[in-house]
């Protein structure tokens, strides 16, 4: 299961190794200046566009979604809030992670001093 942490003035995105083969996905680090806003992922409707990873419907994402544009590193697993963080200048556009501490990590990522 991939999970998310804050080092420092890091977001860090981690992934198994069988996330990282399944998926076709890396680790990400980006700076926490990068983050634009973060909210709770009410349907896995966002995610969208063509894929690169898996998918089993109603189940389990994992990958990297493309549309015009756009680019979303997806982690989505049933039964597990997510989180769905927007990044400005970086590699991908949103990231969408499946985590058990949503509420601690949206607020973490929420303040701003």
């Amino acid at each position: 299961m991939a999970w998310m942490e804050i080092d420092g003035h890091h977001l860090l995105v981690r992934f198994s190794p069988a996330e990282h083969v399944l998926g076709l996905v890396r680790d990400l680090v980006v700076p926490l200046s990068s983050v634009e806003s973060v909210d709770l992922v009410g349907s896995w409707r966002e995610v969208r566009g063509l894929r690169v990873g898996l998918d089993l419907p109603r189940v389990r994402k994992l990958g990297t979604w493309y549309s015009r544009g756009h680019r979303q590193l997806v982690s989505l697993r049933r039964g597990v809030p997510a989180l769905k963080v927007s990044l400005r200048g970086e590699r991908y556009d949103e990231v969408l992670v499946s985590v058990p501490e949503t509420d601690l990590l949206h607020a973490c990522l929420s303040y701003r001093p």
